[in-house]
């Protein structure tokens, strides 16, 4: 039930996402589209607060809540971002807006946007966490809660790895190909 539970706020989350835009840019009704996209974490509370009911009338931990940890987790961390980005394709698709800025390729400021990316892959292995965590003290000694802890470890991981390659853009910056860097002749 969870895992459809999931899929569900998942296909929720562009349903309403299409419409908030749709309503925006097409019709024009901005208020209305503020609503669409406000009840968005509505469909995260719903998750959270199932999953709690399933652990309270006794079902094991398993997978299935581990899974609904990361899923509020990225949501609470990138959906904003996410949210933000289609709305800026689509002030330029439908409202004939100015296009979108497009992150940085190369350099510091490569770097930069990754590891912003990565601060927001941070925040979703903590919320994900803590609530792995919270779901772990509130089964207690009455259920077997490995699965919680290897979804913790996953989260921790997933962080962990994402660290490592936005690492990498600081170590080693791309730089811009040699037809892309402008050539300055010498003086005289």
């Amino acid at each position: 039930m969870i895992v459809a539970l999931i899929i569900a706020c998942e296909v929720g989350f562009w349903v309403l996402l299409a419409l908030g835009l749709g309503v925006r840019y097409l019709l024009k009704w901005r208020r209305t589209s503020v609503v669409l996209l406000l009840c968005e974490p509505v469909l995260e509370l719903v998750l959270f607060v199932v999953t709690a009911i399933d652990l309270k009338n006794g079902a094991e931990p398993s997978w299935e809540h581990g899974l609904a940890a990361l899923y509020i987790g990225f949501t609470v961390a990138y959906g904003h971002y996410t949210i933000r980005w289609l709305d800026g394709h689509a002030a330029h698709r439908l409202a004939g807006g100015p296009s979108p800025p497009k992150p940085p390729r190369f350099g510091l400021a490569r770097a930069r946007h990754e590891g912003r990316l990565w601060l927001r892959t941070l925040l979703a292995a903590a919320v994900a966490c803590t609530l792995l965590q919270a779901a772990v003290w509130y089964v207690g000694d009455s259920g077997d809660v490995s699965s919680l802890r290897s979804f913790q470890w996953a989260a921790l991981r997933a962080a962990g790895i994402h660290g490592l390659i936005a690492l990498t853009y600081l170590i080693w910056p791309k730089k811009p190909p040699a037809y892309a860097v402008p050539h300055n002749p010498p003086p005289g």
